[in-house]
This record gives structure tokens, C-alpha cells and sequence, in this order.
């Protein structure tokens, strides 16, 4: 495996072998998380601390699963209970945690950049579950070992990533990802919510849903990011779903076998047709959903490994 890396802070930082070497141990992960017994100890004695300032359902809970199926002890901090309300800083809080010595500590934040802040005052390792609209690497990961799965591949496919792409690290993540692993990417939705200097990242870019479906091998749908938007992004909600929801017409321009994605939590009806959703034979939805936990597990163990490796780990990938 030629994963290196000390922290786990975007994808930006990894080069494909990285990846690979991500993808290619949570496909045994897979494995081990469909049996009767889904344990193994290859964290056993490290400790896992969870900080999320920011609400989560999926990755809260996956990344404090895959810490206790590796056999780590676990500690979900509360955030809202903890001495950040009462002003502590972001430093003070890295450093009395540092001074319990974690080996591995996940963050996610509202501000960009904030993580990268906390993994240079700690000593252990540092992985990013989303911070403000730079970056989720991991979810960018579980995206592209489900892709790899239901294709046989990533490189030359087509990716159609649609909706709200100027509020979105998952979207930024899974572009640097995917044009990493040599696929097309086009981005679509309407003018306010697509980013300035979008054409500069090497993507297509549409504002035409019919044109950026025409073909595509795979079709990511986005939420709307309300909690992000300072003012009105769209006329409406109804106006939203006719131009730019996902629904078996729409679909039907992409290739006959497209796969339907979404990183949750969706809003049916605004994003994606509620049936679109739930279907076996095009949503892989709920397959992101157990990707999450397998890549999670793959991104914990490799930092650990580093982590008792010590100073063999490239400081380049820091």
C-alpha cells in the first residue's frame, strides 16, 4: 500500500496512488462489515476522539462506528456542551486535547481551513470530515468507491455533478478526485449557484440540466446548502425541481445505465424524485451510505499505521 500521509485533510493533498491504496483496503472492510462478526483489532489500544461543529447524521456516526469495529476507543466530544461555548478558542481546545494524547482525532467545522489549523497543534493524527465549503475528502472517497463498484472503474467515465456547487465541499472533493483518476466532469445548475471561476477547474460547465446529463455515466445530485446561502439563490422550490430535480426524464439523457448518486440528507421533491430515489436498479444512494463506513475504517487504519511508523511517513503528505 503506498498510502503516506500523516493527516487525512483533502483530497488536494493525495496522489492516485493514495487513493487507490484508500479504495483497495475498504473493499476488504466491505467485506469484513457484511459477516456476522464485523471486528477486527487493528486499532486496538489507540484512542479516537469525534469534534463536530457542525451537525451529522451519516458521518458522525459512520466515522465512530469504523473506529469501534477496528477495535479503537472511541470519545464523541459535545461540541455544544463543551468549554467552546463558553469562548474557548479552536487552539486552546487542540491543545487541551492534544495534552490527552489521541492518536486520532476527526473534525468537521463550519470554517474553511479550521481543521488544517488543528492538525498543525496536535500530535496525532487529523482527519477531515468536512470543514466550511473547502473540502470532505471522505465523502469524495465513499463516492468513488461506489462508483468503482458499480462500474468496473474510474477513469474515462463521465460525471455529471448537479445543483449546488458553490456551497458544496463534497462537490469540490469529488472534483479534485475524480479529474485525478482521468474522468470527464461537468457541472451544472443555475448561474447563482454555480461558483466563480468555476471554467478554471478543468470541468465542463452548463447551466443547461439537458446538456449536462446528455450521456453521462453517472449522475450526482447535490442538496441545496440553505444553511450556507446569504439571500435568495433560487426563485423557488417548485421553479428548483422543474429545471434542475432529477427525474426519470431527465435521467433518461444520461446513458442507459447511469447510476443515480446523492450524499445526503436529500430534500425529495426539490433535488430528486422521491422514486428515482429508491430505485434498486438506478439510486446507488444507500450504497454510498455502507461505502462510508468500509472507506472510513480504510482511512483510520492507514493513519494509524503511519502513526506507529513515526518518522518514515512523508512530511510532504502532512
Amino acid at each position: 500500500m503506498t498510502f503516506r500521509a500523516r493527516h487525512l485533510l483533502g483530497i488536494e493533498q493525495l496522489a492516485p496512488g493514495d487513493i487507490r491504496a484508500i479504495l483497495d483496503l475498504a473493499e476488504d472492510y466491505v467485506a469484513l462489515n457484511r459477516r456476522p462478526v464485523k471486528r477486527t483489532d487493528a486499532l486496538a489500544g489507540l484512542t479516537l476522539i469525534s469534534m463536530f461543529f457542525e451537525p451529522s447524521t451519516r458521518t458522525q456516526a459512520s466515522f465512530e462506528l469504523a473506529g469501534k469495529r477496528l477495535g479503537a476507543d472511541v470519545m464523541a466530544m459535545a461540541v455544544a456542551q463543551s468549554s467552546v461555548r463558553k469562548g474557548e478558542t479552536l487552539i486552546d481546545t487542540a491543545l487541551t486535547l492534544n495534552a490527552m494524547r489521541p492518536d486520532l482525532l476527526v473534525v468537521r467545522h463550519p470554517a474553511s481551513g479550521a481543521v488544517h489549523l488543528l492538525a498543525s497543534k496536535v500530535d496525532c493524527a487529523v482527519v477531515n470530515a468536512g470543514d466550511g465549503r473547502h473540502e470532505h475528502p471522505t465523502q469524495a472517497l465513499l463516492d468513488a468507491l461506489t462508483i468503482r463498484r458499480a462500474k468496473g472503474r474510474l477513469h474515462r467515465l463521465t460525471v455529471a455533478i448537479c445543483g449546488d456547487i458553490a456551497h458544496s465541499r463534497v462537490a469540490r472533493s469529488n472534483i479534485l478526485l475524480l479529474s485525478k483518476m482521468e474522468s470527464r466532469v461537468r457541472l451544472v445548475g443555475p448561474p447563482t449557484l454555480l461558483p466563480a471561476g468555476a471554467r478554471d477547474w478543468g470541468c465542463e460547465v452548463t447551466t443547461d440540466m439537458a446538456e449536462g446529463l446528455r450521456g453521462a455515466d453517472v449522475v450526482m445530485m447535490l442538496r441545496l446548502q440553505r444553511e450556507r446561502m446569504d439571500g435568495a439563490f433560487i426563485p423557488s422550490e417548485r421553479e428548483y425541481y422543474h429545471r434542475y430535480g432529477l427525474d426519470a426524464e431527465k435521467l433518461a439523457l444520461a446513458a442507459p445505465d447511469a447510476i443515480v448518486m446523492h450524499p445526503g440528507p436529500m430534500n425529495r421533491g426539490v433535488e430528486i424524485d422521491g422514486t428515482l430515489a429508491d430505485d434498486i436498479n438506478r439510486s446507488v444512494i444507500q450504497d454510498q451510505v455502507e461505502m462510508g463506513v468500509a472507506v472510513r475504517m480504510a482511512a483510520l487504519d492507514l493513519l494509524a499505521r503511519n502513526l506507529r511508523a513515526g518518522p518514515r511517513v512523508v512530511a510532504a503528505h502532512a
